[in-house]
């Protein structure tokens, strides 16, 4: 059911996201730095968000009732986008969306991983990841074909994303269900206490997401980079089906193998992935190139994602998950936020190859530092 929940919310928030880029930098006429700070200062918005959410649902022991407010807020701030006329409009429009996806991701990974046994929890992962981004990989088609039907009319395209994301919110109602908890586990918590409880290993996790995220700058310079190659302002949404059709297709395997296999395997696999689609992205200008580069963007994405949800679930203690969680979405946001805002800053001046190369450097480091994990144990 969550993951449901997600494709229909993704389905919505992406045919936003994929017009987005466009919206900001073509009818608005601002600057990609500004396009980059708007991306940035969002995500980082939610990733706080999922803090607060992640520590008030742990100590009600509660996930559904914090799952319903964040998707129910971001069904009811859709419109926002279709009413924006500024780039500052639409910031604060993003920073009431994004405060909503905070504070259902900690509650929602935490159900999860309580709905789900230890061995099966990258496969879970994996899935809801998987049917997520059904949602992204339709999203920038339905955009594409709504810019040809409606003539270019972006605002229209907003209004008709409202409707998916109301679907999301009646799955919740009807038919999302949490598992109940034992007397024990209902105890109260002091509000801020669970943060200093976070043990050792659970920081390590979340240190190297947070290296892992400074590698990667937010997918609308993916669209940006479609839009230099020669693609239409119609086709250019375009792109992040590319990217999202390899996401898609590997998440629920790589999982499913990290419950079998050692996680920083596959996530090297991952960040070597990103290094090799950065370089074709930054030495490319042709469609070719762009398709190779982003595809191999998504199966980055794949091969992480999904992976660093399991380490945090298993590394995490039951009555502490959905604040683990969303301590580690602080820390990958913050590193969205300053991969966004100098990615930005490097393409309006020196162009997108530069943004490219730096996060391939960047990426470098952060799969040497992947190694500070320790072995997980094997699960009996």
């Amino acid at each position: 059911m969550l993951g449901f929940v997600s494709l229909f919310m993704d389905l919505s928030s992406e045919i936003i996201h994929a017009l987005l880029p466009l919206f900001i930098t073509v009818t608005l006429g601002a600057s990609v730095a500004v396009l980059g700070a708007i991306d940035g200062v969002s995500e980082a918005t939610a990733s706080f968000a999922k803090l607060a959410g992640g520590r008030l649902s742990d100590r009600q022991q509660k996930r559904k009732p914090w799952i319903l407010a964040g998707y129910g807020l971001a069904a009811v701030t859709k419109p926002l986008m279709a009413l924006a006329t500024g780039p500052w409009t639409v910031l604060g429009a993003r920073l009431v969306d994004r405060t909503a996806k905070g504070l259902r991701g900690a509650p929602r990974d935490a159900l999860i991983a309580d709905d789900t046994p230890a061995d099966q929890r990258g496969a879970a992962y994996g899935l809801r990841q998987s049917l997520d981004t059904i949602g992204a990989l339709l999203a920038p088609i339905a955009a594409a074909v709504l810019m040809v039907v409606l003539a270019g009319d972006i605002r229209s395209i907003f209004w008709i994303a409202v409707v998916p994301a109301f679907v999301s919110v009646a799955i919740i109602i009807l038919y999302l269900r949490e598992p109940e908890r034992r007397s024990g586990e209902a105890k109260p918590q002091p509000l801020l206490s669970g943060f200093r409880e976070v043990d050792k290993d659970c920081r390590r996790i979340i240190l190297v997401a947070f290296l892992f995220t400074l590698a990667r700058f937010s997918e609308s310079f993916l669209v940006l980079k479609g839009a230099e190659a020669g693609l239409s302002l119609a086709t250019a949404p375009l792109v992040l089906a590319v990217f999202n059709l390899s996401y898609v297709l590997l998440s629920y395997p790589a999982g499913a193998l990290g419950d079998r296999r050692d996680p920083r395997l596959i996530l090297s696999a991952g960040i070597a992935l990103l290094i090799v689609g950065n370089l074709v992205l930054a030495n490319s200008t042709g469609l070719v190139g762009l398709v190779i580069g982003v595809s191999l963007w998504g199966a980055h994405m794949a091969l992480t994602q999904g992976l660093f949800g399991k380490l945090v679930a298993d590394a995490a203690p039951a009555h502490l998950r959905a604040t683990t969680f969303g301590l580690f979405h602080v820390a990958t946001g913050f590193g969205l936020l300053l991969a966004s805002l100098g990615g930005g800053m490097l393409w309006d001046r020196d162009g997108p190859a530069a943004t490219f190369l730096a996060s391939a450097a960047i990426a470098a480091a952060a799969g040497v530092m992947l190694w500070l994990l320790p072995k997980p144990a094997p699960i009996s």
